[in-house]
């Protein structure tokens, strides 16, 4: 009887543990769809982003930006499950969801960050389309 209770309470701990991931997953597509409904908007061609393409541009070097953050991968790590870190110094923790499961699951962090990493990056603003790509990419993480 107290390995079946232990068994039990083994399986509850890990559901429990697993709230939180449910939790993080519905805001993502949340943002995600709000992306993808922009992007038709912009592009009625448009047929869905490219975790391939999202990759490609975090290894990508881009000279628009400022010279000590040519790639995302200068501060995040060309891993996403590396940890990364600023020109400063400072640890910046994965961007893979599957290590840091709260990651992208605040629209307003998103956009935030969005803005000020493509600024320093390419030196404008990322598309929706470079978003979208992107996320999928560090979604599938």
């Amino acid at each position: 009887m107290e390995t079946a209770s232990r068994k039990w309470h083994a399986l509850a701990g890990l559901a429990l543990l697993s709230i939180p991931l449910a939790l993080a997953a519905a805001p993502r597509d949340d943002i995600l769809a709000g992306y993808v409904a922009a992007a038709k908007s912009a592009d009625q061609g448009f047929n869905g982003f490219s975790a391939a393409r999202g990759e490609a541009l975090h290894r990508q070097r881009f000279a628009g930006g400022k010279a000590e953050t040519p790639s995302c991968s200068t501060c995040h790590d060309s891993d996403p499950r590396q940890n990364g870190r600023t020109p400063t110094g400072k640890s910046i923790e994965p961007m893979a969801v599957s290590l840091t499961p709260t990651r992208f699951s605040d629209p307003a962090k998103v956009e935030k960050w969005f803005k000020r990493n493509c600024l320093e990056v390419l030196g404008r603003e990322c598309t929706v389309r470079e978003k979208g790509d992107w996320l999928s990419w560090l979604y599938s993480r």
